[in-house]
């Protein structure tokens, strides 16, 4: 076998999305905020004597010397990282390197990457090895695709956790299983890992923990699960044995992860998770509609008091991030009010909402296609092009039963109206009194002064550094930010660390919200004076994989600047961890 050297490219998030918290990750002292964890697990399934470098693109720049470095490249990415990716296959491709791509989006529209000179569909897992004995034998060419739901993740090796570079990120992530047993009509989870949730071992989850600690890292771990407590039997197993590592290790860590609402209904699970150090979770809401629920068949969510579910999940110590959407065919009209009461009673601050995107190979795609209402790709196509985006810019991409305008109009009020400071920092107070927060007992007390409600000098730095970015960047809102934890040290001074995480997402939200308001009435306006047009219904939906590149390049992207050194060790307790 002959050794090989192998440059991992994580492909760039546009800059107009939810999730690009850039402004965030300054107060932290990061770059980004989430590692490209699969690319770290591709790299750790590969053979031994094989060199493996990362070049992650939002937090360095890809250079001509690191293509010519390498044997190969390996990319690949999601949806939003589509653009991208491509570009990275154009550039390695035109310095002569073979390139290999995978991932979630390549898995669900492999017709975008044919130009690659490797393409694998599916989980890694079962075809890696298939893949190297190819290139071993001379192939520079290929599609591997992996049967689907088929990898036994008991197997799956540790990540590649040293590729990273200290400092980069806001958190680090691993994950505990791979799939959903829900069927909504509009995700994709379970197209692409089943409905069966396929779980590790807790030996292999406190070998990946003890990965992460090695490094030195302390802080926020995210599980990237898209549905963390889809085998509760499995988790109610694990999660004493992580509360044990957890305790035998002085709490490094404290995790985050997304989980279904019906989590509300098991208090043991919420005592078990609370213990562990469970701080933040998302749960994808979508909508406040009985019926909307059904009919999508989000059922879990139907019949149950969605306030209620996410007080229970407060009390046990964790922030709720929420999943709304807008668009679904059942709306029978305006549901604006709605969603903003709904949003505004359960104490949500940071709410996802998006409008409805029909993702490829789901049932709501499947449908839409069957009724001739799906847009064709060269729409979608062309909002790539002008700068990317995601669901929040992207979305609606099909004839919608209410008008199209009523339908935008009642998003751009929810977002008008949850992301005014007064109602975000609002619901952040709130939400603060409900929260037990958990101690864990590492955590002396609140003396001296610098440990006032658990936080340490690395927190209390992390603090200053937001106060001092609201006071720089958005000195109106300093007011807001002071009374949010002067209320919360006052009620609930174990929630004080909490409230400092969550209230730094508004500078992202704050101006994020204000761009996609903008966005929407830039469109609604197009409607009203005639100049929009909805695409024909009969133009094709698929396009060959040349001519989707050549839709998707685009003009001159944000590059990186060049990186700064290392900050110092206490930087690596982020304002969102332990």
């Amino acid at each position: 076998m002959t050794p090989c050297n192998v440059l991992l490219v994580s492909p760039q998030f546009p800059m107009a999305t939810f999730w690009n918290n850039k402004a965030i990750c300054m107060v932290g002292g990061a770059r980004h905020s989430a590692i490209p964890l699969g690319l770290l697990t591709v790299a750790a399934l590969l053979p031994a004597d094989w060199t493996c470098r990362l070049v992650d693109r939002n937090v360095a720049a890809l250079t001509d010397a690191d293509l010519d470095w390498a044997d190969l490249v390996m990319t690949g990415g999601m949806i939003v990282q589509r653009a991208d990716c491509l570009d990275v296959i154009d550039r390695a491709q035109a310095r002569g390197k073979v390139v290999v791509v995978g991932g979630p989006d390549v898995t669900s529209e492999p017709g975008f990457y044919a130009h690659a000179d490797f393409v694998v569909i599916g989980e890694a897992e079962t075809v890696i090895q298939a893949w190297i004995d190819a290139w071993n034998a001379g192939a520079r060419r290929g599609t591997f695709t992996a049967e689907k739901f088929s990898v036994d993740v008991t197997r799956s090796p540790v990540p590649r956790y040293d590729l990273l570079r200290g400092g980069d990120y806001l958190y680090l992530a691993l994950q505990f299983s791979r799939g959903c047993p829900f069927t909504c009509e509009f995700c994709d989870i379970i197209e692409l890992y089943g409905r069966r949730p396929r779980v590790k071992t807790a030996e292999q989850m406190l070998a990946e923990l003890e990965a992460i600690r090695r490094t030195g890292y302390r802080g926020h771990l995210d599980f990237v699960d898209d549905n963390f407590i889809g085998n509760k039997k499995a988790v109610k197993e694990f999660l004493p044995r992580l509360i044990a590592w957890q305790k035998e290790h002085d709490y490094p860590f404290a995790f985050s992860t997304e989980a279904s609402v019906n989590l509300a209904d098991d208090e043991a699970l919420l005592a078990l998770m609370r213990e562990a150090g469970f701080f933040v979770v998302f749960v994808g809401i979508e909508s406040p509609d009985g019926d909307t629920l059904v009919a999508t068949r989000k059922k879990q969510n139907a019949r149950r008091s969605l306030t209620a579910s996410i007080d229970r999940i407060y009390a046990a110590g964790m922030f709720v991030i929420a999943g709304f959407i807008v668009g679904f065919d059942s709306e029978k009209g305006s549901i604006a009010d709605g969603m903003v009461d709904c949003i505004e009673e359960a104490d949500i601050a940071i709410c996802m909402a998006g409008l409805l995107t029909a993702l490829a190979n789901t049932q709501l795609t499947t449908r839409l296609a069957r009724e001739g209402r799906l847009y064709p790709l060269t729409w979608q196509m062309e909002r790539f092009r002008a700068g990317g985006g995601d669901q929040c810019l992207l979305g609606l991409n099909f004839e919608t039963l209410r008008p199209r305008r009523e339908v935008l109009a009642d998003y751009k009020s929810v977002i008008d109206r949850i992301y005014t400071p007064q109602a975000f920092f609002g619901r952040v107070s709130r939400a603060a009194r409900k929260l037990d927060c958990f101690w864990p007992a590492r955590k002396p007390p609140p003396r001296p002064a610098w440990r006032l409600a658990g936080l340490d000098a690395a927190d209390w730095a992390a603090l200053f550094r937001l106060l001092w970015a609201v006071v720089r960047v958005h000195p109106m809102l300093l007011g807001h930010y002071l009374k949010a934890l002067i209320d919360c040290a006052r009620d609930n001074r174990g929630a004080l660390q909490a409230v400092g995480t969550i209230s730094a997402f508004y500078l992202h939200l704050g101006p994020f919200s204000r761009f996609v308001s903008r966005s929407l009435a830039k469109e609604i306006e197009e409607i009203d004076s005639g100049r929009w047009q909805s695409p024909a219904r009969s133009a094709p939906v698929t396009m060959s994989g040349e001519t989707l590149r050549d839709w998707l390049r685009m003009g001159e992207r944000q590059r990186p600047a060049p990186r700064r050194a290392d900050p110092p060790a206490v930087r690596r307790r982020r304002l969102s961890g332990g």
